[in-house]
């Protein structure tokens, strides 16, 4: 068996962190094994690698070596692809041909991108790692294959599982071996050395001195996160072997080649799972403005009382007049976008003003107070529905607008309206 140094020498991989060690080991080991493996790891770490290291330790190394990237081909054409057709299977289809699992019988067959695969092909796939049988497309006879499969992917595999992309029993018959390759950013040993080996290698591909980075550069490629790992470090490599006049790299000069180089290197555990929106949020941003306006309104009563209590009727228009103006708006102003963001919830019509007032008598200042302790009985219920009336009014029955116009999803408005029967 050979040892993890002489393998690394063999297939170029550079690097002596301990989990990239012992990822070579388990390849070495599950080599001469029939197996599957299942290789795990970030885009641009170098998975590639693993399956040909096992490939070429096994005793399928004179065979066939495929290797298939699952999400570089179309959904429609990937059945054909991996297994085969009949000629007429299909439109286009005029002559047989022979899938990889059938080229590849006896070899290996490298699976990039496995979690890509559609549900349909995951079936096919399934009864091959199963039994080694599969159907060509168009074709009732059940061939055999002896194929050892290597797959990789770069997706949670768990959350795909949940999300019922992709299928647990394959998963668990894939993942027989598992081997996590580390991300770049781990590798802190690593990063200057594979810079340097990609920095020789472009020097020597272009015809030019091989460019060096100063202590500063250094400094900054080793704590830059690389989100594209190897890949994004050799193409920096290439970059700037090719653009910069000045062989010896500076550190403000190497920044101009890194994306986000000055954004915080913190961690960051990100949920990319949308959750579904919970309806309380909205109801709360509805109740706000309920609330809101209620306020408004009582600002407008206890001003008219004080007004009519001081027999000034001339000032109750003025000061009611300006109070509803600042509430609701001017109808006859044009619009503006700041008129759009300072009430982005609802747009409500500027109510009528009677500007006509008579003097009050004392059974008339009562009488309103009773009015107005009534008022402030209304539920907010009652004010819901009365919003949602109006605006599907304001905007012809078209619920989509109404809804945009509360500030509520279009689900929630329908749901309003089968609740309130309007």
């Amino acid at each position: 068996m050979e040892s993890v140094q002489a393998i690394k020498q063999r297939f170029e991989i550079i690097g002596n962190d301990l989990k990239l060690n012992r990822a070579i080991e388990k390849a070495i080991q599950v080599a001469p094994t029939d197996i599957s493996v299942l290789v795990t790891g970030e885009s641009g770490v170098g998975k590639e690698a693993i399956p040909k290291i096992i490939h070429a330790l096994s005793h399928r190394k004179h065979a066939k070596y495929i290797a298939v990237n699952c999400g570089a081909i179309p959904e429609g054409t990937i059945d054909s692809e991996l297994f085969g057709h009949e000629k007429g299977a299909f439109t286009g289809a005029t002559t047989t041909r022979s899938g990889y699992f059938e080229v590849a019988d006896g070899g290996t067959i490298f699976l990039d991108e496995v979690g890509e695969l559609p549900l349909t092909t995951q079936v096919r796939l399934l009864r091959v790692l199963e039994n080694g049988e599969f159907l060509k497309v168009g074709s009732s006879q059940v061939q055999k294959t002896n194929v050892r499969i290597v797959a990789a992917t770069n997706v949670n595999m768990f959350q795909a599982i949940e999300k019922e992309k992709f299928r647990e029993d394959l998963y668990y018959r894939l993942s027989t071996v598992e081997i996590a390759i580390p991300p770049l950013r781990d590798r802190k040993d690593d990063i200057h050395l594979l810079f340097r080996k990609f920095a020789s290698d472009f020097g020597q591909k272009y015809k030019m001195p091989t460019i060096r980075l100063d202590d500063e550069a250094v400094a900054v490629l080793l704590k830059y996160r690389w989100p594209g790992n190897i890949r994004q470090l050799r193409n920096i490599a290439e970059q700037t072997s090719v653009l910069e006049e000045n062989r010896s790299i500076s550190a403000s000069t190497l920044i101009g080649y890194l994306p986000n180089a000055g954004s915080s290197n913190l961690p960051a555990i990100v949920d990319k799972q949308k959750k579904e929106s919970d309806f309380s949020n909205e109801r709360e941003i509805l109740y706000k403005v309920l609330f809101d306006m209620k306020g408004d309104l009582n600002d407008l009563k206890k001003l008219t009382l004080e007004l009519l209590k001081n027999n000034d009727t001339g000032k109750v228009q003025q000061e009611n007049e300006n109070l509803i103006r600042k509430i609701y708006g001017n109808e006859d102003e044009p619009y503006t976008e700041d008129a759009e963001e300072s009430n982005e919830i609802l747009h409500l019509p500027e109510p009528k003003v009677e500007h006509t007032f008579t003097k009050p008598t004392v059974e008339d200042k009562y009488h309103f107070a009773e009015e107005i302790e009534e008022e402030e009985t209304l539920s907010l219920q009652e004010k819901e529905i009365e919003l949602i009336t109006k605006s599907l009014e304001r905007n012809k029955g078209k619920r989509k607008a109404a809804a945009a116009e509360l500030g509520i999803s279009e689900r929630t408005l329908y749901r309003k309206i089968k609740q309130y029967d309007l």
